[in-house]
């Protein structure tokens, strides 16, 4: 019984030092702006860069939510920022594209496995595949996601926005 609760604190210690809750000041304030889930959002940077505000992906995409150059011209031409792309290795600056970014693609989907795939993939992709019955029976949740690597995010992006809710829900 006692190596049993020595365990379970120890697992509880690990999941809250593999998501943790930082820059929750932006990331609250966003969220609550955006009216997204803060879990949702700190799954995502949890997921995307663990928080690291100077990661570069393979493809380019740079800060702790991992925003394209790209998406980055798309959203200050919405925001109307005078914003440059190295910019977004500032954390603050980096959330607010982001969260806007996911607040644009729950609007339009209402479903935060569509979301999810939108932020990874594009939402012409994910319009391409809610239209196709191969992988939507509704024409808005999708069953199957067709690409590995998105189907595998969504499960990722998932997976920690669950363990934020388990550990800091209430």
């Amino acid at each position: 019984m006692i190596i049993l609760l020595a365990v379970n604190i120890a697992y509880d210690r690990y999941l809250r030092h593999s998501h943790p809750i930082l820059y929750s000041t932006a990331v609250e304030n966003l969220a609550y702006e955006y009216n997204l889930d803060k879990f949702l959002v700190y799954a995502v940077i949890v997921t995307e860069s663990g928080f690291d505000p100077e990661a570069v992906s393979e493809v380019g995409a740079s800060g702790l939510m991992q925003i394209m150059p790209d998406t980055f011209d798309w959203i200050s031409g919405r925001l109307d920022d005078d914003l440059v792309y190295k910019d977004m290795f500032n954390p603050e600056d980096n959330i607010r594209y982001g969260v806007y970014l996911l607040s644009y693609h729950m609007n339009h989907y209402n479903d935060i496995d569509c979301t999810m795939a939108a932020y990874h993939a594009g939402d012409g992709r994910v319009d391409e595949w809610l239209a196709d019955r191969k992988y939507s029976a509704d024409g808005k949740t999708l069953q199957d996601i067709p690409i590995s690597d998105t189907a595998h995010y969504v499960y990722k992006i998932n997976k920690a926005y669950q363990t934020y809710l388990k550990l800091y829900g209430g």
